[in-house]
């Protein structure tokens, strides 16, 4: 067995402990599941990438880590910390993003899908925070700059799929995915009756992300050491 599976193995084992207590209804469960699913995923990044990790990516871990502990917390000001630390965390991958790598080239064949992507981001970003706006008027100005680095994020991400169709790409996909529904389900749980289905979905999709970016973190690695080695 590699050195990196035992912590891959923890963290899906986590998810798949996640989702029973959830299902269940056993929140304090589901907390401590998924206490274990950032250092799990965090252990198999920096082993499958031989004990190296970037500045960006490490202080993306950390504000995850931030993030997550302030949702586990669940004390006045968690909502707040929550949405700060993952604010960092979506302007750093949006960092890494813009400096490593190569200018997007739009094809006169890539409008219509690129501009349908613009208008799903644009309408989810309207809903979403008109969903916010009219029951909370507290922080709207800190919620509206986090649709917008969520929606730029994810603008980036399809569109270079779109354009490329790389598999890190593809990653970078489906991370953005995984966060937008984490965000939206996670709004849909404060702001409507308690279901377990919206329990489920937030809980899943967020540990997913946290997959996706590790996985993206990795193959990004993986290129680079192409790049070099060829030079």
């Amino acid at each position: 067995m590699k050195a990196n599976k035992p912590s891959l193995i923890l963290f899906f084992v986590a998810l798949l402990f996640t989702i029973v207590f959830d299902w269940i209804k056993q929140d304090a469960l589901a907390i401590y599941a998924k206490a274990v699913v950032l250092p799990a995923i965090f252990f198999y990044f920096i082993i499958s990438n031989d004990f190296r990790i970037g500045k960006t990516e490490g202080l993306i871990f950390i504000f995850c880590f931030v993030g997550q502990v302030f949702d586990l917390m669940d004390v006045e000001v968690s909502e707040m910390g929550g949405v700060v630390s993952f604010l960092i965390v979506y302007l750093l991958i949006i960092k890494l993003f813009i400096i490593d790598h190569e200018r997007i080239k739009l094809r006169r064949k890539d409008i219509l899908p690129i501009s349908i992507v613009v208008i799903f981001i644009v309408y989810l970003l309207v809903s979403v925070l008109s969903l916010q706006f009219d029951n909370m008027k507290k922080f709207n100005l800190l919620y509206t700059i986090y649709g917008i680095v969520l929606s730029i994020l994810s603008y980036y991400s399809f569109v270079s799929y779109i354009t490329k169709g790389t598999y890190l790409a593809l990653l970078m996909s489906l991370m953005a995915v995984s966060y937008i529904f984490s965000d939206i389900f996670y709004i849909f749980n404060v702001y409507f009756s308690y279901s377990v289905v919206l329990v489920l979905i937030r809980d899943v999709t967020q540990i997913l992300a946290y997959y996706f970016m590790a996985e993206y973190f990795l193959e990004k690695a993986k290129l680079q050491k192409k790049v070099l080695y060829n030079n």
